[in-house]
């Protein structure tokens, strides 16, 4: 038997290194069979030596993670347990620094990881993966550090409004009032990475735009992050038109679920078939994400599984 202690000082944190009703903590406990208490603002670990050192590394990891990302989830408690540090590691390595606080973002799965490694590396990213798997989240968090560094100018999001047929026409308003629920997702990932007076600066500023795919014919966008989003919605026509408007010193990350298509079954969605034509193309890269990435509510990834079951 042996024992080991970890300082953790903050109580606050300690509840969170527990997890909600120390649902993080019984599943360490269980799964290494060994002994975890708290007095003082520390964790005291007792049992066999080789799990003992085992719950104090998860511990320590967990702890890493709640200072870079703010949060500890089911998903990494398991993956600790599973042994796959190495991992852990490498999603940490692929960090992305933001306007929030805290100011960094980490990669949830090793998935996740490459899908922002890729990003990095390549002018070009097409990414297919369920709901949830944080495709979009991702894109925007890596738009966003790179503006931040000043790689970038400008970011541009798109989507095909309402599903591929983008008739806008039957709803009320403006152009901005009949885009914007199309276009909610994205602000709702841009609020979360900078504050709502900076979000509105950069928009009024042109430097943040928001428009629906059609409104891309005939641009060319230089020294921009470019992220075309519900992909899987787009006609290879649409697909061809996006991904020719990439200029000088820019990127593009395309995404959608695949799954999820609202094209007639007739037309071949352009999403499937720029990920079949570009794939191995040098300076894009293609990505597949799957349940095991899935960072929303646990029963998101259990709900997603039953349908493709």
């Amino acid at each position: 038997m042996s024992r080991s202690t970890i300082a953790v000082v903050d109580s606050k944190r300690l509840l969170e290194l527990f997890g909600p009703r120390d649902q993080h903590l019984r599943k360490i406990r269980t799964a290494l069979d060994v002994g975890i208490s708290a007095r003082d603002g520390e964790i005291h670990i007792e049992g066999e030596d080789v799990a003992v050192h085992r719950a104090a590394q998860i511990f320590e990891s967990l702890d890493q993670s709640l200072r870079t990302d703010g949060i500890v989830t089911d998903q990494i408690v398991e993956r600790l347990l599973s042994g796959n540090s190495t991992s852990e590691k490498s999603m940490h390595q692929e960090s992305i620094e933001v306007h929030r606080p805290g100011g960094r973002i980490v990669p949830r799965s090793s998935g996740q990881a490459n899908y922002v490694r890729a990003i990095r590396q390549s002018d070009i990213v097409f990414c297919e993966g369920p709901a949830g798997c944080g495709k979009t989240f991702l894109a925007v968090a890596m738009a966003v550090s790179a503006l931040r560094e000043q790689h970038v100018t400008k970011i541009v999001l798109v989507r095909p409004a309402v599903e591929a047929g983008e008739s806008l026409g039957f709803l009320p308003g403006d152009l901005q009032a009949k885009i914007d629920p199309y276009l909610r997702p994205l602000l709702d990932a841009l609020r979360e990475m900078m504050d709502f007076d900076l979000l509105k600066k950069l928009t009024e500023q042109d430097v943040i735009e928001m428009i629906p795919l059609a409104y891309m014919r005939g641009r060319t966008l230089n020294q921009a992050f470019v992220i075309l989003d519900e992909a899987q919605n787009t006609t290879a026509a649409q697909m061809k038109m996006f991904l020719t408007r990439l200029g000088v010193g820019s990127k593009m990350v395309i995404s959608g679920d695949t799954t999820q298509i609202d094209l007639p079954s007739n037309r071949k969605s352009g999403l499937i078939d720029a990920m079949e034509r570009l794939g191995e193309v040098s300076g894009c890269h293609r990505i597949s994400l799957g349940g095991g990435d899935i960072v929303r509510h646990p029963l998101v990834q259990r709900i997603v599984e039953a349908y493709e079951e």
